[in-house]
Formats: structure tokens, C-alpha cells, sequence
């Protein structure tokens, strides 16, 4: 009697623990393959939208509207207090500055980015929230830094893994690799100039109007430009600290 009630207990334990395995293997597919699948699709879908909209006649005026308040989101930096946009020095020659454009929306998709190097393809949003940018495989702008092609720093931020992982390889950049910034308006190309392998969440410097960490203060610049920051999650599937890749515009040209 004992012995068959100790193989109903060791039956009934062993049926516990298979189920818990399959609840957590269920659990890992989901969030490493179908947030990944869904938030690139739905990236994907965006360009498209973009890409369209580029093409079709601009509407007879554009009214501006400030951003809301940002939620915080693990791949970010924290931003810093006071909005920047450093004066600095011209932009390329290659191409005449232009007047600022109205600021997107909340969460609006306005821009693509493009890296080669790694093969991405990914929306611009505004904002580094999770659930309106971040997690549907957006790469998120930091409202209170500057636009691309304007002088300062045009900040952005990605996941490194899951939900479409668009900066899961930013660690593979090297100088002088090409980055593009896509809008409405214009075609802006950043040229890799140096990173950082690590630094804490709170290193505001890193997306300062002159990029320069407060961690390691070897790392940065140290005058104003025309500046573009990428930030991610390291080391991979961990919040713990920021990666960042520094360029500076090198390139402009209407579409």
C-alpha cells in the first residue's frame, strides 16, 4: 500500500514538473521568437506605410504637436532634464541646413533607419516607450534631443533582444561603417566615428547635445557637431548596462 502511494506522489511530482517545463518552454518561444516575429512584421509593415506616404503628394501644411511624457523602457538611457540641440559647427557641405520641422507625434513612425553593416531596415519613432515604440520592433527617438540633420545629438534607442531586436548587432559597428536616416524630406548619412562597450542607464552624457559619458569620461566628444547616438541593452538578454555607438553626419540630400 505504501509503495503504491509513493508511486502515485513520484507519478504526480514528475507530471508537475513536465508541465512546468512546457509552460516555460512555451514561454522562452514566445518571447524570443513570436515577439520577434510579430514586432518585425509589423516594423516591416511600417517602412512600407512610410515609403508610401513618401511617395504620394505633401499635404498643404503640417501642424506641430508636442510629445507627451515618455514612459521609461529598459534599452534606454535616462534622459537628461533640459532639451538640447547644440549650435555647433555647419553641417556637410554637401548640403544646405534646413528650417526645423514641426515635432512628430507621440509614438508616430516618421523616419527610417538603415544599416547596412548589420542589414537593418527599421521605422523611427518618437519616444523610447515600450509598449508604443520599443516593443514593436521601433527604433525609439529621444524626445529631448535633437532631430536628424540638425545640429546636437539625434539619440535613438532599440532592443537588443526580443520583440524584433533591431540593435541586437550594433556591437558589430566599426568606424567609418555608413548609417542613413530617411524622412519625408531628405536622405541623412551618419558615418561611424566611435563607441562605448559599456555604461550605466543613468549616463545621461551619452545623448547630451556633445555626446560625452559621465562614467568614462574618455568617451565622447568634447565640441559641438551634428551628432548621432544608438543605445541598446548589454550584455544580451540583460538590462543591467547601456551600449552606445556614436557617428556624425557626413551627408544630406533632399529626396
Amino acid at each position: 500500500m505504501r509503495r503504491r502511494l509513493l508511486v502515485r506522489a513520484l507519478w504526480g511530482f514528475a507530471e508537475v514538473v513536465v508541465s512546468l517545463g512546457v509552460v516555460l518552454l512555451l514561454l522562452v518561444a514566445h518571447q524570443l521568437w513570436w515577439t520577434n516575429r510579430l514586432a518585425r512584421d509589423d516594423a516591416g509593415r511600417t517602412v512600407q506605410a512610410l515609403e508610401r506616404e513618401w511617395r504620394a503628394p505633401a499635404p498643404p501644411s503640417l501642424s506641430p504637436s508636442s510629445p507627451g511624457r515618455e514612459p521609461g523602457a529598459g534599452a534606454v538611457i535616462k534622459p537628461l532634464p533640459t532639451p538640447g540641440a547644440g549650435s555647433g559647427s555647419g553641417p556637410p557641405s554637401s548640403a544646405a541646413p534646413r528650417g526645423e520641422p514641426p515635432s512628430p507625434r507621440w509614438d508616430q513612425a516618421y523616419a527610417v533607419l538603415r544599416i547596412p553593416r548589420i542589414g537593418l531596415t527599421a521605422p523611427v519613432a518618437e519616444g523610447t516607450g515600450k509598449g508604443g515604440v520599443l516593443d514593436r520592433g521601433y527604433v525609439g527617438h529621444y524626445t529631448r534631443t535633437a532631430q536628424a540633420g540638425q545640429a546636437g545629438n539625434f539619440a535613438l534607442a532599440g532592443h537588443r533582444n526580443t520583440h524584433g531586436e533591431p540593435f541586437r548587432r550594433i556591437d558589430r559597428l566599426r568606424r567609418g561603417d555608413r548609417i542613413t536616416v530617411e524622412t519625408r524630406d531628405a536622405v541623412y548619412t551618419y558615418t561611424v566615428d566611435k563607441s562605448l562597450a559599456r555604461t550605466t542607464p543613468s549616463d545621461s552624457g551619452v545623448i547630451a547635445p556633445v555626446p560625452r559619458s559621465g562614467v568614462t569620461t574618455s568617451a565622447g566628444y568634447g565640441e559641438p557637431g551634428y551628432y548621432l547616438t544608438l543605445t541598446t541593452c548589454t550584455p544580451e538578454f540583460s538590462s543591467r548596462y547601456r551600449l552606445v555607438v556614436w557617428g556624425k553626419l557626413t551627408a544630406m540630400r533632399p529626396r
